[in-house]
């Protein structure tokens, strides 16, 4: 989403996580997505770096705020998500994985930074203030794994203002225009370029 907001073209190579090709390996051996591969080959495989990488050339929405404000307030919240928060979304997503606890004890401890979010989304309409930011883009595909998992319990769950901050993203061009589906890439296809 930053990389469609920034207005920066990209080449995309859809891969198959199972799948990983060679290539990928060879730039980032890591393997997970995403990895972005500048043109003087410098390699960022971190998605709060990319976003930072495209918004630092470019930020026609003021994602990242004046001075980097936004950018700098998004650091806890987007620490606490890439660590405690989706370690505890894995957990609830896939809990034939991890039997030590029930489903229910982990989404109950992920409920923990959901109410951090709610409460934040009762002062302003999005997680920083009333236009949408570097924060909000970097934790919505995070919290739309989580309602997804049981769409009937997050439906009715006391969380009336993170659901109407997700479905705004969820019915906008933004997401529409980024959630297009791409076969796996492979080495003789024609590049597919992302570009608003």
């Amino acid at each position: 989403m930053a990389l469609y907001a920034s207005g920066i073209a990209v080449e995309l190579r859809e891969v198959k996580l199972s799948n990983k090709p060679q290539s990928m390996l060879a730039c980032s051996p890591k393997g997970s997505v995403p990895v972005l591969v500048l043109p003087d080959g410098e390699v960022i495989d971190e998605s709060w770096d990319i976003m930072l990488w495209a918004l630092r050339r470019n930020d026609p929405d003021d994602w990242l705020g004046e001075n980097s404000a936004y950018a700098d307030a998004a650091i806890p919240l987007i620490r606490e998500n890439d660590t405690t928060f989706k370690d505890l979304l894995n957990r609830y997503k896939y809990p034939e994985r991890y039997p030590e606890q029930g489903q229910h004890h982990y989404r109950a401890r992920a409920e923990i930074f959901i109410q951090g979010l709610e409460n934040c989304l009762r002062a302003t309409p999005f997680l920083l203030s009333d236009t949408p930011s570097v924060a909000d883009a970097g934790i919505f595909p995070f919290i739309r794994q989580f309602a997804d998992v049981d769409q009937g319990w997050f439906a009715q769950a006391p969380y009336p203002f993170l659901r109407n901050w997700l479905k705004g993203f969820l019915d906008s061009a933004l997401f529409a225009a980024v959630m297009n589906r791409y076969p796996p890439w492979q080495p003789d296809d024609t590049p597919v370029i992302m570009s608003p």
